[in-house]
């Protein structure tokens, strides 16, 4: 379960990834972008907030893809994955990761992927002592068999190519989509995304 706050947050995620895609070459000089769905998983310590943003480029006919974790203390020896930091008004000073680089999303990613599990259910908690279901805006499964051994991972490295990124991870190598739709070979298991205005896609899988 994701648990959500409703709160302020300064700047909005959007604010804080536009400056951050403008340096990816994945993202092909962008200077605009708008939400066109998310999901979440959850961290199995409830520490770190993990979140995959998909978003529409206005006048391209382009989603992006970007994982995201949150951290309420910076990730020692991890600077050069850090997007920045926002306010966040319940839980204070957020720092922002790009989850390509953050062990605890490589880990989730690849036992969702492996086990056939989906995205967390949001749950969304209106600061008056009420919890409630909020429908995702896109729902996430992967493709393994429940009760599947998921190696160990130890790190998380990624690596750009043209559209897509490689995670090593001293256990499964993961594959993830930074333009959707572009297609992802030598996977072995594999993690599709459904938005409610669009096609299943595969979006990331483990590489053999």
């Amino acid at each position: 379960m994701a648990l959500i706050h409703k709160a302020t947050l300064t700047p909005s995620k959007i604010e804080l990834l536009t400056p951050w895609l403008r340096s990816r070459a994945w993202a092909d000089g962008v200077t605009e972008v708008r939400q066109a769905g998310a999901y979440r998983f959850d961290d199995p310590d409830g520490q770190v907030g993990i979140e995959t943003f998909l978003l529409a480029v206005p006048n391209r006919d382009v989603v992006l893809q970007v994982p995201l974790t949150y951290r309420s203390a910076p990730l020692a020896g991890n600077d050069e994955h850090l997007i920045g930091t926002l306010e966040h008004s319940v839980l204070g000073t957020r720092w922002v990761y790009d989850g390509c680089g953050d062990p605890v999303w490589a880990s989730v990613l690849a036992a969702v992927i492996l086990t056939g599990a989906s995205q967390a259910p949001e749950m969304v908690d209106d600061g008056n002592g009420q919890v409630v279901e909020r429908t995702p805006t896109a729902t996430a499964i992967g493709s393994g068999t429940p009760g599947t051994d998921v190696p160990p991972v130890v790190g998380a490295q990624p690596h750009d190519e043209p559209g897509y990124t490689v995670v090593t991870t001293g256990g499964p190598v993961l594959v993830v989509a930074r333009v959707v739709g572009n297609e992802l070979t030598g996977l072995t298991q594999t993690l599709t995304v459904r938005r409610a205005d669009a096609e299943p896609v595969v979006v990331a899988g483990v590489r053999a």
